[in-house]
């Protein structure tokens, strides 16, 4: 493989090693401010948005033992990785694409497994981490507090036969 070639496929698995999952979206029709616009959001979620060609991208998921990608690597592709929180990443994804008709994620892959686009759409309204952790802390004191009561509850009336 020539240098410059084998230099994109490193830079397209730099990327695919970013975190955990990775977004393809197709950007047809997004202009150079909508991209703008989708990389300052995903800038927040510690996310980034790259083009890459399909070749490229082909190659480098084989080297990173990915689940075959060859069906859905047509037309223009962009990647989206990186990032802590990939519920926030999809919800930033899902939400730049309501407005935009010829845009649309072709596929994700979250742990080495394919998600499709309505498996992306149910995770980007899934709460974050934090929100998931707190969550489950109220669930916790909620069902700590209720057993307390019911303990009590049954000691008195214990008591009282």
């Amino acid at each position: 493989m020539r240098p410059e070639k084998q230099y994109l496929v490193d830079e397209a698995i730099a990327r695919l090693s970013a975190s955990d999952f990775v977004f393809l979206m197709n950007f047809t029709g997004v202009s150079v401010s909508d991209a703008a616009e989708l990389r300052a959001s995903l800038r927040a979620c510690g996310a980034e948005y790259h083009v890459v060609k399909n070749s490229i991208l082909n190659i480098a998921a084989k080297e990173r033992e990915l689940p075959d990608l060859s069906e859905v690597l047509e037309g223009p592709t962009a990647i989206i990785s990186g990032g802590d929180a990939v519920t926030e990443v999809a919800k930033a994804i899902v939400d730049f694409l309501k407005t935009r008709d010829r845009s649309d994620v072709k596929i994700a892959v979250m742990d080495k497994k394919l998600l499709s686009k309505d498996e992306i759409e149910a995770l980007s309204k899934l709460p974050n981490l934090a929100g998931m952790r707190a969550q489950m802390l109220s669930l916790f004191l909620i069902a700590s507090a209720q057993g307390i009561l019911n303990v009590l509850k049954a000691k008195s009336e214990k008591e009282e036969a």
